[in-house]
This record gives structure tokens, sequence and C-alpha cells, in this order.
């Protein structure tokens, strides 16, 4: 059983996976923007263990360092999403060092370029 939780815990395909999906992106993007197909992304999500060099580009392209990805953990992510309900600690601004509203207008801001960017590539076909 230990060795499943190590491989579990080590399986550095997976955790791309759960951190492009919690991210709201789909495989098919996370290929534009590496430059490989969706077939690639399903291998490389299926790897236990990535190349290095690969492991940054993927994790640019989430806006994760490589160390998040290595370090990631569904527990972690539920221990962080609990301390917004914490209600023990009484100060809500110990636990958040952002500004949520300013998180919500940049991928707004970031959704919009893109789709700007889209609307030229199309018209200039």
């Amino acid at each position: 059983m230990e060795t499943s939780e190590k491989t579990k815990n080590t399986h550095l395909g997976r955790k791309i996976s759960r951190i492009r999906e919690l991210r709201g992106m789909k495989q098919e993007t996370l290929a534009t923007a590496l430059g490989i197909s969706q077939q690639a992304i399903s291998k490389l999500e299926q790897s236990e263990e990535i190349e290095d060099t690969t492991l940054e580009k993927v994790a640019t392209v989430l806006g994760v360092t490589t160390e998040a990805i290595k370090a990631f953990s569904e527990e972690s992510i539920f221990n962080y999403f609990n301390t917004f309900n914490d209600s023990s600690s009484g100060d809500f601004r110990q636990h958040c060092t952002f500004n949520p509203l300013d998180k919500v207008v940049e991928l707004y801001e970031r959704l919009l370029a893109s789709e700007r960017e889209k609307v030229e590539l199309l018209k200039n076909k």
C-alpha cells in the first residue's frame, strides 16, 4: 500500500492533469500553447516521470512553478480553500494575501485579449 501512495504522490502526469483541470484548461488548449497534439498531452498526463525541460514548459503555460507541480497534492488544495471558511482565526486577511477581485479582473483581461487575438486572426484569413 505504501508503494501505491508513493506512486500517487510522485506521478507528475496526474498532477499536471489536476492542475490543468483546476485552472479550467482543456488538453487541447494546453497542447496548442505547447505546440504539440492533444494526444501528446494525454500521453504526458499518463506519465509518472517527465523531463525537466518539458515540465518547465508545462508549468509556464499553467502559470505555476515546476516546484508547485512537484509538490501538488489534493490535500493542500482542500486545506487552502478551507482557510477561507475557517472562522476560528477571526481575520480573513491573514489567510488571503491577494484581492480575489483583482484575480478575476486579471483573468477577464487575459481572456478578452485572447479573444481579440482570435478575431484578428480570423479577419486576416
